[in-house]
């Protein structure tokens, strides 16, 4: 029974992600929650405590997949720089995904949140830093494999790279085609690229 109740549990969290991630904190209401995971009130607040409690772990849940997607791509190159490349590549395919946005709902969140939702901006001020940690480590691995020059500082590389990340995500949310993604993420990858040491 405790599994049919974390599966369903599961599913609501999915489904809040999905509606949070499209409209954001403020214009998504109660009767939008309700019909998009088939609860009522009492339900969902006896599930999750509350909207801000819902959104935050959805954040959560947002930010884990983003990071299992980053984790993937990584790990099938030895390499730390062409590892980098090929996730950048791999966003440019960011329009021809069926996604509720293509701009990060992390950066959409920060944008949104105001004083009055804290806890809510911290969660995903917390999950980008977290992220921008990772490509600073990403950085620094590199340097020990000797691919980038010992001088570069990789916390400002890894800054760098998340920057480039939010601007490709925001440029694909215009009324852009998907080769002009395309273009920009290989232009970004080709830069990453351009770091390595030649001898």
């Amino acid at each position: 029974m405790a599994r049919a109740t974390n599966h369903t549990r599961q599913v609501s969290l999915e489904r809040a992600l999905q509606l949070f991630w499209k409209k954001g904190f403020h214009n998504t209401s109660l009767k939008d929650l309700e019909k998009a995971l088939d609860m009522r009130p009492g339900s969902i607040y006896a599930t999750f405590g509350s909207k801000g409690a819902l959104f935050e772990e959805a954040l959560e849940y947002y930010g884990h997949l983003g990071l299992v997607a980053l984790e993937q791509t990584l790990h099938a190159h030895a390499s730390p720089l062409a590892g980098l490349a090929a996730y950048m590549r791999r966003l440019g395919s960011i329009s021809d995904q069926d996604l509720p946005s293509r701009a990060c709902m992390l950066v959409k969140s920060v944008l949104e949140l105001s004083e009055r939702e804290q806890s809510g901006w911290r969660k995903a001020e917390e999950l980008l830093a977290g992220m921008e940690e990772y490509f600073i480590a990403r950085f620094i691995a590199a340097q020990e494999a000797g691919e980038i020059e010992s001088g570069r500082d990789p916390i400002r590389l890894g800054r760098r790279l998340q920057a480039e990340i939010m601007g490709l995500r925001a440029f694909a949310q215009r009324d852009v085609n998907s080769a002009a993604v395309h273009d920009l993420a290989e232009d970004m990858a080709l830069s990453l690229e351009a770091l390595r040491i030649t001898h």
